[in-house]
Parts: structure tokens; sequence; C-alpha cells
């Protein structure tokens, strides 16, 4: 039987979200940029905690955490397939590693700034 054919299974779901969670926990035991990554996340939710930071201001935080987390785990996954489909240098596979790592390169920049908006007022406020 074809893929697209089978019927909906809740067990196969389940085992869906099972993948997903151990490529998560992969993800951090194994990548190093990860690791710094949830460091830096945790400082910021704990700043976040620290100085009752708003509803909005929550919601920006939880979104650039994301944001920089996914943008790293496709980047991880892009270049780990690409060390197996092309174990020597090749310049397109360069090219896409390339552009993977700037694109979790412009969502850690987005988060620091999301971070320095909110945060600098409450370090150094005005008088």
């Amino acid at each position: 039987m074809d893929r697209r054919e089978q019927k909906f299974s809740v067990t196969d779901r389940l085992k869906s979200f099972k993948y997903a969670f151990n490529g998560i926990k992969l993800f951090f035991l194994e990548g190093h940029n990860a690791r710094i990554q949830l460091l830096a996340a945790i400082l910021v939710v704990a700043l976040s905690f620290y100085f009752k930071i708003s509803t909005s201001e929550w919601i920006a935080v939880v979104f650039a955490i994301a944001l920089v987390w996914a943008s790293e785990m496709i980047n991880t996954a892009i270049e780990t397939l690409s060390d197996i489909v092309s174990p020597v240098h090749h310049p397109k596979i360069k090219l896409l590693k390339d552009v993977a790592a700037g694109a979790v390169l412009i969502t850690a920049i987005v988060a620091l700034i999301v971070a320095l908006l909110i945060f600098v007022p409450k370090l150094f406020p005005g008088p």
C-alpha cells in the first residue's frame, strides 16, 4: 500500500512525537551551539522573571528563543545530511551549509536585539 493511502493512526502520530522529542534531546546533548544557546536562554528567562517583564515582552522572548533553536536544528540537520551526501568538499554543499549557518546568525542577531530592547531599559533606567 502506498504511504499516502494509509489510514490515520493514533499510534503512528504518538510515535512521531516520540521521534520529535528524541530529536530535541539529541540536539541539546550533541550540539555544541545548542548548549550555548540553552545557557543564553536560561539567562534570558531568569532575567525575565527577575524583572517581571510584561506579557508582550514574554511573547517576544519566547518567540526569539524558539526561532533561534528551530533555525539551529534545521541548520544541524542540513549540515549532517550534507556531510553524509558529500563527505568530500563540494562548492554547492559549502554554499548550502553557509546559507543555513547565515540563517541561524540572523535569528541570533534578532534575538539579541529583542533582548537589548527589553532589558537595557530595565538594567539602565533613565532619570
